[in-house]
């Protein structure tokens, strides 16, 4: 939600996955299962940060369809500001694509980015690696 006495600005960018490890949970053979899945991400645009620690948990209901929760750890800057923030997730996943929106956790920010607030999302096709984000934030 927007404060009117701290105005909101929007960013779009870029952020690249790899190492991207996953691991079952419960039996792979039966749905809903769950897996864990532990990514590193590069992020290019007014958010800046080279690698990323970010874990998800994922329940597939049924063959390359399902949901997942995730958090991430950036270390690098916004539009200048450098420090560390942690991003909540949560999203769904298709055979055709991923859609996905995250927050910043409240009182994450370090450094410049301490009293950081704001929201995003993403939204990818299946093959893509390097995904585009929209990011509305606060550093008041």
């Amino acid at each position: 939600m927007s404060n009117p006495t701290h105005p909101t600005t929007p960013a779009n960018g870029r952020f690249t996955y790899s190492n991207w490890e996953e691991h079952p949970v419960s039996p792979a053979e039966s749905f809903p299962r769950l897996a864990r899945a532990t990514v590193t991400n590069a992020f290019t645009g007014v958010v800046t940060a080279p690698a990323t620690t970010c874990d998800y948990t994922i329940t597939y209901t049924a063959e390359s369809v399902g949901g997942f929760a995730g958090m991430e750890l950036l270390s690098g800057s916004i539009d200048g500001h450098k420090g560390t923030f942690a991003l909540e997730e949560r999203g769904t996943f298709d055979a055709t694509g991923t859609d996905c929106r995250f927050e910043v956790v409240p009182g994450s920010g370090t450094g410049d980015l301490t009293g950081l607030s704001g929201s995003g999302s993403f939204r990818t096709r299946h093959g893509e690696s390097s995904v585009a984000y929209t990011f509305t934030y606060d550093l008041s």
